[in-house]
């Protein structure tokens, strides 16, 4: 009798952050009366990031950031480890609410561009570890329809400023050599993406931060905001200044319907063999991606597994932002066959399953918002991108807040305001709609061996407000 193999771990903050849980350093809870220049609400890459560059602009800053539960809790502790040049919204948008046009949209994309090597360069000053490696990702065409669609996608990428040289399309052997997925049609090159363990990202952050004078607390809820007083279970901070920087996790403070929490899953496998490796033909730590409506996204992790990650079950009724990130078995199968379409000749062994939620707008577009006659910004809706925009959103927020103008201050997504999303149970309805339309299109393109991109896709974006 064949022994059943083990159910992997799941849930547990996922993978990334199990593994960090006795090496990362533990915050305290605020509480009593306190008063400080700066007050960030949420402890992931946005609020860190935020903070880091305050205290660079103003070093004399008193600055405190609040977690509700433990620093890197969110997406921030539980993404796929991409830091690409993937803009945060729609380039087509935001050149139309700009004044700048298309220009404007091409600075939007340079400063992403810019933003990956400016956060490897400053993790290396830190002396920040976070198995982070530079070696651009591959998007594969498994279908005619898909190949179809990275032609599209190139292009735009041109005319919103990438180069010939930052993104380019390769054909089926060409892509083989690099990973050897069996049913490969073609793909595209992104030369600026980076691989990295993304809790290691954020404490890293945190442990820098604590160095420059920062206050971290952890498991520090701030309820409400009312003026300069920020009211929390234990306690009240008056701050000159405050920064929201919850992302997904924006609704109580933002309101429910500025942008709402989708999830997005992940599994990992146990470390894979040489032979496993000289087998599936990927070589370096390139991220990998594909064209399929229901995307995913993975990364060969720095001790030798796949990391990969999807949609899953993309949106809970009310806006629920699933806790600890338990993952359903369906989903953790749909993974797990996605794994095995690419790699048929493999045996996987999946380690851990885990979820987490993204910030998304109604029109996917993220935005950095500053009121300077009130002191309160925000910086969210990365809406999957967020590695490099939280970055960059968070420098902005703190130049906008400090009054530097630079050229990140005048970018077309600084004040963008998208569309707010349906109340309930329309807004549950159409995102659930919106994905079934998505798999139901992929699998026909699939069996129809299609050219084209699917009607229903295209409905399917138009609905969820994708379309340029």
């Amino acid at each position: 009798m064949t022994a059943l193999a083990a159910a992997p771990r799941n849930g547990e903050l996922g993978f990334w952050m199990v593994g960090l849980a006795d090496k990362r350093t533990s915050y305290p809870r605020f509480t009593g009366d306190d008063s400080v220049d700066l007050a960030i609400i949420g402890g992931g890459y946005t609020g860190l990031w935020a903070a880091y560059f305050a205290k660079k602009l103003e070093p004399s800053l008193s600055v405190a950031v609040f977690e509700a539960e433990q620093i890197g809790y969110g997406a921030s502790g539980r993404n796929g480890g991409w830091l690409s040049a993937m803009p945060a919204g729609n380039r087509a948008k935001f050149a139309r609410a700009s004044e700048g046009g298309v220009e404007a949209s091409r600075a939007l994309q340079q400063e992403f561009v810019a933003g990956v090597d400016a956060v490897l360069d400053i993790l290396q000053a830190e002396g920040i570890d976070a198995d982070q490696k530079k070696s651009g990702a591959l998007v594969a065409a498994h279908t005619k329809a898909g190949l179809g669609r990275l032609v599209a996608r190139r292009d735009a990428d041109w005319k919103y400023g990438l180069s010939e040289d930052d993104v380019y399309l390769i054909g089926r052997d060409e892509f083989q050599k690099e990973i050897n997925i069996s049913t490969v049609h073609g793909g595209l090159v992104y030369k600026h993406c980076a691989r990295l363990q993304p809790a290691k990202l954020v404490h890293g952050l945190a442990d820098t931060l604590t160095s420059m004078g920062v206050s971290i607390y952890e498991g520090s809820r701030v309820g409400s905001i009312d003026g300069k007083t920020l009211t929390l279970d234990s306690g009240r901070m008056t701050a000159a200044k405050t920064f929201v920087c919850t992302e997904g996790y924006s609704g109580q403070l933002l309101g429910s319907r500025s942008l709402i929490p989708i999830n997005s899953s992940m599994i990992v496998t146990k470390p894979l063999s040489d032979e496993a490796w000289q087998q599936i033909g990927w070589k370096g730590p390139q991220c990998l991606s594909d064209s399929a409506h229901t995307f995913i996204y993975a990364q060969r992790t720095a001790d030798g597994r796949i990391a990969i990650g999807g949609r899953g079950k993309p949106y809970r009724y009310g806006s629920g932002t699933g806790g600890a990130g338990a993952t359903a078995q369906s989903t953790i199968d749909l993974l797990s066959t996605k794994l095995r379409t690419f790699f048929p000749d493999t045996n996987f062994e999946v380690d851990h399953a885990w979820s987490g939620v993204l910030g998304v707008t109604r029109d996917w577009n993220g935005g950095v918002q500053w009121d300077q006659a009130s002191g309160f910004g925000s910086s969210t809706g990365y809406a999957g991108h967020g590695v490099t925009a939280a970055y960059l959103g968070g420098r902005t927020l703190a130049e906008l807040a400090f009054e530097r103008k630079t050229q990140r201050t005048s970018l077309p997504w600084v004040g963008y305001r998208a569309p707010k999303w349906e109340p309930e149970p329309i807004r549950w309805l159409g995102v659930h709609g919106m994905y079934r339309l998505f798999g139901v299109a992929d699998q026909w393109e699939e069996r129809r061996d299609s050219t084209k991109t699917s009607l229903l896709a295209r409905f399917g974006s138009r609905l969820a407000g994708l379309h340029e």
